[in-house]
């Protein structure tokens, strides 16, 4: 199993990459979250989080939703595809408990780890 840390190269960084999720990528639903998933052709998983100011006003609420997701991802990204994901979180993200928070982030990991490659775009919803 890789090791659960979170190195700048399994991060999304630059506005390219975050483009190219938004114009070329499957959409992945789930109650609180949305992902955007682009096969890449090596490498790792990498994340990328949007967590907009409609989802809570508060910075503290906004920060908690992606330290969730970071952790979760750090923790599953042995399991995950060569795929560059965007998550982007729902305004009901923000009235979830943490561990019912960290629950979902476990069930859009799966349903990514289960994508076909073959079968990058288009959406798939719970």
């Amino acid at each position: 199993m890789a090791p659960a840390t979170f190195p700048r190269a399994a991060r999304l960084l630059t506005p390219r990459d975050f483009a190219r999720l938004r114009n070329a990528s499957r959409r992945i639903g789930t109650r609180h979250l949305t992902a955007e998933v682009a096969v890449r052709d090596t490498g790792g998983a990498r994340l990328g989080l949007a967590v907009s100011r409609r989802v809570s006003k508060s910075a503290v609420h906004r920060n908690r939703i992606k330290r969730i997701a970071r952790d979760s991802f750090r923790r599953h990204r042995g399991t995950l595809p060569a795929v560059d994901i965007l998550v982007i979180a729902r305004g009901s993200a923000d009235h979830e408990d943490n561990p019912s928070l960290h629950a979902e982030f476990v069930r859009l990991w799966q349903r990514i780890a289960a994508l076909n490659a073959a079968d990058a775009t288009g959406t798939m919803r719970d």
